[in-house]
């Protein structure tokens, strides 16, 4: 007890000393001295779980480490084993030391800023994040240095923003910015830091907008000519104007050692000087901070550390950080993660520079050569053909320029034209979603490849022209197509090469003849357009196809007829076939007797009334004169318009001629006994209504037919009338002498005529109703069809 009670006075005596604790030179703010590798892996021992704190400030600084020493390393010799070296270090992690190393290492050695470029380039081809950060932390970099007047910060930042732009990470528009920032208020150093500038990328500048050079080059000349700055200054403008005459030989853009990125793959990103984001230059990614998925993190890099390197995931290089491999990683190093991209940034990035390409090309074979010069994959074709398409619908009107570069592309290569093909089937079927002004410059675009023969005229078989299958932007679509067409070729040339019989399959939809309906749409159509000479064929066919659809409807009717009447007439003709051969001898004698007594009565009324004779007489033959004069008139101006067979189906609907129906009534009225079998034959009146309707249809259909096909002008209409009804004085005086001085059998004749031409009237109005109501029934279908 005595001992304790003494070692506990040394022990209260004394003051107790602080247990060093391991880990204290870890978690000092500057990150920790100096430590010796041996140390360092006995501290790295020490630490089991790898998720802690410790953990990762050590791999940290060791990944700083790495990063700092193989950026200051680079060189144009063996920058290909340090792009390796640097991938297998987590760049991802340590995106900000890796963007403030390059930038310390180029402010040191300018004279390396080609060499900074191009490994910023490699990297910016597998990390676009990397490569922007980079090009934010320049262009602050000039921002700042440019407000403070530091003219060789401004010198170095400017140098590797030039060597960006010819590396294609950056975008020539920064350039420009730059270029007329300093130009717009020279000053001496202003102007030589623009001269430096231009000494840089000039030759690539020139490549991607030979405007925008121009514009800078004739503001030097102004800015010469007004001899305001010292005469150092303006002799380096002078130099500058003589190193332009040369092209830029003792300044080339890229060296071929440094040219390791192939353009298909690098990401250029569009950066400005107004671009004044203080969250984009990411400054906290210089300090270290806890990763609370720090394994996770590590192992998808891991995974991309293998696509990129083809290596397996074992092991860290000179960074010191030991990761052990696994079983589980032994299995997984054959396998390969494709990574989908879905943001795509690819197909933004091509489609960049193949509207930068169009936009910066004067003519458009230099506009063809810079595309083909990108050398694109297969893949992309189709693509450069519908960039060129917007490119020309976004004009206010259309310009030449587009339709000859797609003329040209078409003829280098035969992928092209096929992708032109399909893109004019997509743009057909979604047409109606295209404003007025882009629709009429897709439509002369197409137009212009087609009269050139760039594109194979099989395409017009997406085209379907009928009521159904057209929208009014289609149709708005094809009037414009065709009439282009139309203007460059010509109505003759553009009707030949319709009419050619090798492509007469592909023109189906544009005439169909399927329907007479739709036939009559398309010719509608194209006569509504100008361009109604196309139709002549489709004409034609409509002409024969009604000819051939009447004969069709007048052989049913009879067919039907023949069978109703048939059924109803068998049983009166068995009953009257026995009696009437008995019969009929007996009823003509009858007759004969009949007709000798009414004559011998009419001639002596004559002699009673010679005068009212007379008056009624002349009534008479002047509406039987009229009669036949309109009667000769419309067979004459029918009979020159109408086909043989078109005459035929109307003489069989509406009945034989005036002499024709005056022998026909003699017949009828000398034979009693078929007058009998005629009323026995009668049909019911239901049968004849249905028959006379559809003999009105048909006549009907008929006549608008030949009214619509009737050839010839006006004039020549009139005047075959008036020679037919004005013939010579001598004819119409023996006409008159003939009419005065006829036989009683006329007079008598005439007399009994008189009900049926009454009949005849009547008939005639009825049918003169009729064709007016068939035509205004047409017309009004036409209208329907057209709205």
């Amino acid at each position: 007890m005595a001992r304790s009670d003494t070692e506990r006075r040394r022990t209260n005596d004394e003051p107790p000393t602080k247990k060093k604790k391991a880990n204290d030179q870890i978690e000092t703010k500057t990150g920790g001295a100096y430590i010796p590798p041996a140390k360092l892996r006995m501290l790295q021992q020490q630490i089991t779980d790898k998720q802690s704190v410790e953990y990762q400030r050590l791999s940290w600084e060791a990944l700083k480490k790495s990063i700092n020493g193989l950026a200051n390393k680079v060189n144009k010799s063996n920058i290909k084993d340090i792009v390796q070296e640097l991938f297998q270090e987590n760049i991802v992690r340590g995106r900000g030391i890796l963007a403030r190393s390059i930038l310390l290492a180029q402010n040191a050695s300018p004279t390396f800023t080609q060499v900074y470029a191009a490994l910023t380039a490699i990297i910016n081809s597998r990390f676009p994040q990397n490569g922007e950060l980079v090009l934010r932390r320049v262009v602050s970099q000039f921002r700042k240095s440019f407000r403070r007047n530091q003219k060789e910060t401004c010198l170095h930042s400017v140098q590797f923003i030039a060597h960006l732009i010819n590396q294609q990470v950056a975008h020539e528009i920064l350039g420009l910015q730059i270029l007329t920032l300093m130009l717009e208020t020279p000053t001496d150093d202003s102007v030589e830091v623009a001269v430096g500038f231009i000494k840089e990328c000039g030759q690539k500048l020139g490549e991607l907008s030979p405007r925008g050079l121009a514009a800078v080059f004739e503001r030097l000349r102004a800015i010469l000519h007004e001899q305001q700055l010292e005469k150092r200054v303006q002799y380096m403008i002078e130099v500058m104007f003589a190193i332009r005459k040369d092209g830029f030989k003792e300044h080339p853009s890229m060296v071929e050692e440094l040219d390791l990125v192939d353009e298909s793959d690098q990401f250029t990103h569009m950066l400005t000087i107004d671009d004044d984001n203080v969250k984009g230059l990411e400054m906290e990614l210089n300090v270290f901070r806890v990763d609370p998925e720090f394994q996770e993190s590590e192992e998808n890099y891991k995974q991309i550390k293998k696509d990129i390197l083809d290596q397996s995931s074992e092991g860290s290089g000179s960074s010191g950080s030991s990761s052990e491999s696994s079983d589980d990683e032994e299995e997984e190093e054959d396998k390969t993660v494709e990574i989908e991209d879905r943001t795509e940034t690819n197909l933004v990035a091509l489609r960049r520079t193949i509207y930068l390409a169009i936009q910066s090309s004067l003519s458009y074979e230099e506009c063809a050569h810079k595309i083909l010069k990108m050398e694109f994959s297969e893949k992309d074709y189709g693509e450069i053909c519908a960039m060129i398409i917007d490119c020309g619908s976004q004009q206010r009107t259309y310009e030449k320029f587009f339709g000859l570069l797609g003329g040209r592309f078409c003829l280098l290569k035969k992928e092209f034209m096929e992708q032109f093909e399909t893109l004019f089937k997509e743009q057909y079927d979604t047409i109606h979603r295209l404003e007025t002004n882009k629709l009429r410059n897709v439509a002369k675009f197409f137009a212009h490849l087609l009269h050139s023969d760039s594109l194979p005229w099989s395409v017009l078989s997406h085209i379907v022209i009928t009521e159904d299958t057209t929208t009014s932007s289609s149709r708005i679509f094809i009037k414009i197509l065709f009439q282009e067409i139309a203007e460059y070729m010509g109505i003759t040339k553009l009707n030949e090469r319709l009419k050619d019989p090798t492509l007469a399959p592909f023109y189906e939809g544009l005439f169909p003849r399927d329907n007479p309906k739709n036939s009559r749409f398309s010719i509608n159509f194209f006569t509504s357009i100008g361009l109604g000479g196309v139709t002549d064929e489709l004409r034609e066919h409509l002409k024969n196809s009604t000819y051939i659809l009447s004969q069709k409807l007048q052989a049913e009717q009879l067919a039907a007829l023949a069978a109703g009447s048939s059924s109803s007439s068998s049983s009166d003709d068995e009953s009257s076939d026995s009696t009437s051969s008995s019969d009929s001898d007996a009823k003509k004698k009858k007759k004969s007797k009949k007709m000798k007594r009414k004559s011998k009565k009419t001639l002596k009324k004559k002699e009673k009334s010679p005068k009212k004779s007379k008056r009624k007489r002349k009534k008479s033959e002047s509406s039987s004169q009229s009669s036949s004069e309109d009667e000769e008139e419309n067979t004459s101006s029918e009979d020159l318009d109408q086909p043989p067979r078109i005459k035929s189906t109307v003489t069989m609907l509406n009945g034989p001629t005036s002499k024709e129906r005056s022998v026909e009534e003699r017949d009828e009225k000398s034979s009693d006994d078929e007058r009998d079998q005629d009323r026995r034959r009668e049909k019911s009146p239901r049968e004849d209504e249905e028959y006379r309707r559809l003999e009105d249809d048909i006549s009907n259909k008929i006549r608008s037919e030949r009214t619509r096909h009737r050839g010839g002008s006006e004039e020549r209409q009139i005047q075959e009338r008036r020679s037919k009804r004005g013939g010579s004085e001598e004819r119409q005086m023996k006409e008159r002498r003939f009419e005065r001085g006829g036989s009683e059998e006329r007079q008598i004749e005439e007399r009994r005529s008189k009900p049926w031409r009454r009949q005849e009237s009547e008939k005639e109005g009825r049918r003169s109703r009729r064709e007016r109501w068939g035509k205004e029934k047409e017309e009004a279908e036409v209208r329907i069809c057209w709205e």
